[in-house]
């Protein structure tokens, strides 16, 4: 593999920790609710926001989708807030993080999710686009709303190369 290819992991809160929270209703024991006809999977992920004019929105994206191997060209980030995406299908979805090196994107993770696996970024993690894969998908994103420029994005001088591990 070449410096500029960047293999598939599974998607692990171990490996993810540094960007994020991997939403995930196995990490936590269920309560009860509603009488007992329901059960809760409570405080999966924390939409954190910075400024007091910001506030915490839910929005729904239908994204199109991607194939491996996959060049990825650009990133982007949100200095205002985390970012979660949840997907309302068990189908996998690629996951790509950059570690911040001084302000610029360092080499891309590409993590594949598990079924029914979401996951929450960071206040200012890199990552790439929402990447299904083979077949379109819907996801709940829930992020910051409010005064404020909160995207930043940055475009690679070479495309780095995912493909499968």
């Amino acid at each position: 593999m070449s410096g500029r290819q960047i293999p598939v992991e599974p998607l692990t809160q171990a490996a993810f920790a540094p960007f994020g929270t991997v939403i995930d209703k196995a990490a936590v024991a269920p309560r009860p609710m509603n009488a007992g006809r329901a059960r809760r999977f409570h405080d999966l992920a924390q939409v954190a926001v910075v400024g007091a004019d910001g506030q915490v929105v839910i929005g729904f994206v239908e994204a199109e989708p991607y194939t491996l191997p996959l060049r990825l060209s650009l990133v982007e980030r949100h200095p205002l807030g985390a970012q979660a995406f949840i997907p309302l299908n068990a189908a996998p979805f690629l996951v790509v993080v950059c570690p911040d090196e001084g302000g610029r994107p360092g080499r891309p993770r590409a993590f594949l999710t598990a079924p029914g696996q979401g996951v929450c970024y960071h206040i200012g993690t890199w990552h790439g686009v929402l990447t299904p894969l083979d077949r379109p998908q819907d996801f709940w994103v829930i992020d910051r709303g409010g005064p404020g420029v909160n995207l930043e994005e940055h475009p690679f001088d070479e495309p780095w190369i995912i493909a499968h591990g």
